[in-house]
């Protein structure tokens, strides 16, 4: 049996990197929040402030896991954010709690990285001063005390066990306390009872949408292809039972009629059944079905799955028809020559990301496949986020929980 000791590395050196790479994080945050203040400033750099947001999302999530790590307990990600938008950046409330945070990493993280990270810097340091002194004319302690003799050197050795000592007791306590203190900026805005209430509801309303939707879609299909279909082959049966009785010979062409009806029946049937669970899904999964799509697509298109685990069924049939419907999408309005579909799990959701370099101006509001993917997604109490330029490109982004 393993000891956990050998399984994990010790607390002490655990803490002591949480805090020097807090240290490293603090300096780039200065740089960060540098960025997003002279690109909020002047009116010529405003442009570059969705780009400076999306540098400091990405910090964020990176100590946001690392925390997470650290404490035990993930802390959620906040809602993503829309494109290339300005006054979505300006506006959002999660992206003034990372700018806060960001404050908070700048200032107080990397003072207390810096100061985890002086206690085994001047432990090391008196040692090598302690043990090299004769080598080493006019050197000093990391007190500034000359060190001539060797009682000097003892005294820079003792030096040492304090700056040892101060570290072993400190830096476990100023890790975890500034390990709850980040995590409570980085967590996302709490959504008040009545906030979270009226999204329930909106929920709600959009996921009996799409079910009304969807219901109508199979009883049109059923009505218009499939009973069609068999009406027939029941006309083409009448038709070979009175030839039967008239002219036994001339049946045999009606019986192969009535059998091609009944087969492209079964076809139709088929099809009906595929558009409310494809087959492929339990085949293959989720990233087997999503690359069939993708290969027999109209338009060249690229696909990556990445950290995909296993989904609950109606989340990769949620995320299977989002890729579809945006394929399709592409194929009949963008004017597209390459299309690239993202799929990947992180902190609970699966992501569906579908990007094409067509003439843009995709609306959600002008069509019913946008609007459909729009309602489906909500219905898992997902987010949709379309960023569709004039000029293109054309980025649709899905994401969906996991833990449905």
């Amino acid at each position: 049996m393993t000891h956990p000791s050998a399984a994990q590395p010790r607390p002490r050196l655990r803490e002591l990197k949480f805090l020097a790479v807090g240290a490293a994080t603090g300096l780039v945050s200065w740089f960060v929040l540098t960025g997003l203040v002279l690109s909020v400033a002047p009116v010529v750099t405003l442009p570059l402030l969705p780009r400076t947001a999306r540098a400091a999302r990405r910090l964020a999530a990176f100590e946001r896991r690392r925390t997470g790590e650290f404490l035990g307990t993930p802390i959620a990600p906040p809602q993503p954010l829309d494109g290339d938008d300005i006054g979505a950046v300006l506006t959002s409330p999660d992206m003034r709690r990372d700018v806060s945070w960001l404050t908070l990493q700048a200032t107080l993280g990397a003072l207390a990285g810096l100061v985890a990270v002086s206690a085994p810097a001047g432990a090391v340091q008196n040692v090598v001063i302690a043990a090299l002194w004769p080598y080493l004319p006019e050197v000093t302690t990391t007190l500034n005390h000359p060190v001539e003799s060797w009682g000097d050197a003892t005294l820079a050795l003792a030096t040492a066990a304090a700056y040892g000592t101060v570290g072993a007791l400190l830096i476990p306590t100023l890790a975890r306390w500034y390990a709850r203190i980040s995590a409570v900026r980085l967590a996302p805005r709490r959504i008040s009872l009545a906030e979270r209430l009226a999204e329930v509801t909106a929920t709600r309303a959009a996921a009996l949408e799409a079910h009304g939707t969807e219901l109508r879609r199979i009883e049109r299909n059923l009505h218009d292809g499939t009973q069609n279909r068999l009406v027939a082959v029941v006309m083409h049966l009448g038709m070979v039972e009175r030839a039967l009785h008239r002219d036994p010979e001339s049946a045999l062409p009606m019986v192969l009629t009535a059998q091609n009806a009944a087969t492209d029946a079964l076809s139709e049937l088929r099809e009906v059944v595929r558009s409310i669970y494809p087959p492929v899904l339990i085949d293959r999964g989720l990233p087997g079905a999503v690359s069939a799509l993708v290969s027999h697509c109209a338009i060249p298109a690229t696909y990556e799955a990445r950290d995909l685990p296993r989904a609950p069924a109606a989340v990769e049939a949620a995320a299977y028809f989002v890729v579809a419907e945006a394929l399709t999408n592409a194929v009949k309005h963008s004017g597209a020559r390459q299309i690239t579909v993202v799929l990947h799990a992180d902190n609970g959701l699966l992501t569906v990301e579908v990007t094409d370099d067509g003439q843009g101006g995709a609306d959600e509001k002008l069509g019913t496949g946008l609007l459909g993917i729009e309602r489906r997604v909500a219905a898992f109490d997902g987010t949709t986020l379309l960023h569709s330029p004039r000029g293109g490109p054309t980025v649709l982004r899905a994401a969906i929980p996991l833990g449905v």
